[in-house]
């Protein structure tokens, strides 16, 4: 399996190695899975035997990493099999494995033997002595320091949360949830959405849920029914089953904080992050609420009002719904801005939207991107080398899966499977996999396409010392910071002329679409912004000390909302982020963009300067973990890192 013979505009295209990395492995069956599986975790068991017989010191650091660089070669491709294989018994298979491997690093930390070397280990520097408080921390976090009775029931806890989050992305990975709609009932919706889906025996339209799909129906659907319709099938995605796992998975998280003494798994998870505690992330997040509160109230009296007027009604007889809020949005910035998202289409063709992203990280970084050929699990999947300035050396590989498919992971996100070190010589690998429309983006998904290249740059560009401090393997309260830094960049014109470079052939943006676009992504921002504080604040619930159930716990602070909550909707069963790595986490997406805003200050008036995204590549993406995010920034900023950028923002 190639990736397609056509590499994009102002890319290059070689089949030649780039490097003496291992190739993606080719699984294209269960038994090819398993067996790797296997040999994977036999290999690993070798290796922590080995470990567990040294003598301390230095060794007990570097072999730890030499074991999660060898267990990365081993399960980090099946990892993201399972989101990206087309054959669903490859992608059965390789959770199974994850399982298996689940199974191992839960038990690897708890080895107390390894566990009493790491706390006799003597850091030759700070950058290990970082390594060793991340490993103790990861250990001791894993239960290595209880009682026995306490050890095993932690390992069980992570075990069966384990299978639980599997269990609750599958249900939402193979959900085949179809609506139908009548083709009057979709009036106004781009005919591209719908014109060559499937059909039922009465003639109706049968719509998917994914993002390309979902989002022109709410956006674009004259008909309110229609949008209601769509809407209350996405906010009852996972259903009663996915709610049931979210409760146990929050049950167990509160039984495994409890057995290190803490009295709510927030606290627990918080104390390694930067936010350090429930009690300060809650004032974090008041601060935010006091700030959008207003705003939020205007931006929703403007849609009111917006409706009132579309319907010909008085406004004192219209109520606002939630499957109203995105389409009478992207009225108001058609009415009052003249812009349609859908309108940005023409401009920004899925392959030339990467190559354009691409060419900016080149000008910006100093990097240069060649087109690979290199089997992997779709004929689509695109393969790229990174190398540090053309003719440089070789620097990592990405590779690209765009398209929507079945089975596929129906968001937008990077796995960084495979992380650099300069200790062993070691290049990183990324997968950036999203799900655009084939016709062309719209200029918030190529904002989402930039993010997302974020991700992988940070983990490509890393040049850490050890792979346990590479890349995104930061504290999970910044990991977000260096991708939203990046988004307003292709609101900015100077930066949208590197179109051209990549597609001289692509007409350009007119300049008043944009400036027009640009003044319309400040509307609705109140809004946003207070729905972001409500995923933030019940994600904190959840994992607080008064957390109860998670759909009565939901209703009940929705409802205090000013559009209330909509009986009927579970939209827990589909909040993957509190399943996953976000848990007692959502709140980083706010205090990351504080970060980000304050990053941005430093390219305020020169968003191509090479020399300044030189230095932020050097002081921040480079270092990866190794170094603590506040001291990153500071010797970024020159500063101390502040939340005035931020606030400025939101009050604009």
């Amino acid at each position: 399996m190639s990736s397609s013979p056509v590499a994009p505009p102002g890319t290059e295209q070689t089949d030649l190695p780039a490097s003496d990395e291992p190739p993606f492995p080719r699984y294209e069956t269960p038994q090819q899975v398993a067996q790797a599986c296997q040999e994977g975790l036999q290999r690993l068991r070798g290796i922590e035997s080995e470990l567990a017989k040294g003598s301390g010191g230095d060794d007990v650091l570097t072999g730890l990493d030499n074991l999660q660089a060898a267990g990365e070669d081993a399960s980090g491709p099946i990892y993201l099999l399972v989101n990206v294989h087309p054959d669903k018994a490859v992608r059965d298979a390789a959770q199974a494995c994850t399982l298996q491997w689940q199974d191992f690093w839960s038990s690897l930390l708890q080895n107390g033997r390894i566990y009493r070397l790491l706390k006799q280990a003597r850091p030759r520097d700070a950058i290990d002595r970082e390594l060793r408080r991340d490993s103790l921390e990861g250990f001791e976090d894993a239960g290595a320091g209880l009682r026995p009775g306490a050890r095993r029931r932690a390992k069980a806890i992570q075990d069966r949360i384990t299978a639980l989050r599997q269990a609750f992305d599958q249900r939402l990975r193979d959900d085949d949830t179809k609506v139908a709609f009548t083709e009057d009932e979709l009036a106004g919706v781009p005919e591209g959405v719908w014109r060559e889906a499937p059909r039922n025996q009465q003639g109706q339209v049968l719509l998917g849920l994914d993002y390309p799909t979902y989002l022109p129906v709410l956006g674009h659907a004259t008909q309110a029914a229609a949008r209601e319709r769509m809407w209350r099938a996405k906010l009852n995605e996972g259903g009663e089953a996915n709610l049931q796992v979210l409760a146990e998975i929050a049950r167990l998280r509160r039984e495994y904080a409890s057995l290190f003494g803490f009295s709510s798994y927030a606290d627990f998870a918080l104390r390694r992050r930067m936010a350090k505690s429930e009690r300060r992330v809650q004032g974090f997040l008041d601060s935010v609420k006091q700030a959008v509160v207003e705003r939020e109230r205007r931006d929703l009296q403007e849609l009111r009002e917006a409706k009132a007027r579309h319907l010909q009604q008085p406004i004192e007889t219209v109520k606002l719904e939630r499957w109203d809020v995105f389409f009478y949005t992207e009225r108001v910035r058609r009415e009052r801005y003249e812009v349609d998202q859908e309108a940005f289409r023409p401009y920004f063709p899925p392959q030339q939207s990467l190559a354009f992203v691409l060419r900016l990280s080149e000008r910006l970084f100093g990097v240069h991107f060649e087109r690979r050929e290199m089997a992997g699990w779709h004929p689509e999947l695109q393969a790229y080398a990174v190398y540090d300035g053309k003719g440089g050396p070789y620097l990592a590989t990405l590779l690209v899966d765009l398209y929507p498919r079945p089975g596929k992971y129906n968001h937008a996100a990077v796995w960084s499977y495979r992380s650099g070190s300069t200790r062993l010589a070691r290049t990183p690998q990324s997968a950036l996999v999203v799900n655009f429309d084939r016709k062309g983006l719209t200029l918030e998904e190529l904002e989402t396409l930039l993010h997302e290249l974020g991700h992988a740059l940070h983990n490509n560009l890393s040049r850490t010392r050890h792979v346990s401090q590479a890349g995104t393997s930061v504290l999970r309260d910044f990991v977000e910071a260096p991708s939203q830094m990046l988004e307003d960049w292709v609101y900015d014109p100077q930066v949208l002329k590197l179109f051209a470079e990549v597609c001289p052939e692509c007409k350009p943006v007119p300049p008043a679409m944009l400036e027009q676009a640009v003044k319309a992504k400040h509307f609705g921002k109140g809004n946003f912004t207070a729905r972001q504080h409500l995923f933030a604040s019940y994600d904190l619930a959840l994992h607080g000390r008064r957390s109860g159930d998670p759909l009565e716990l939901w209703a009940r602070m929705e409802a205090a909302t000013p559009l209330g909550h909509v009986p009927g909707t579970r939209f827990p069963a589909s909040f993957s982020h509190v399943v996953g790595g976000y848990a007692a986490g959502y709140y980083g997406y706010l205090w990351s963009e504080v970060i980000a805003r304050d990053l941005q200050t430093a390219f305020a008036g020169r968003r191509l300067d090479p020399a300044v995204g030189r230095r932020y590549r050097d002081i921040v993406l480079a270092q990866g973990g190794q170094v603590p995010p506040k001291i990153l920034l500071q010797r970024f900023l020159g500063r101390p890192t502040n939340a005035r950028a931020y606030f400025e923002y939101l009050a604009r």
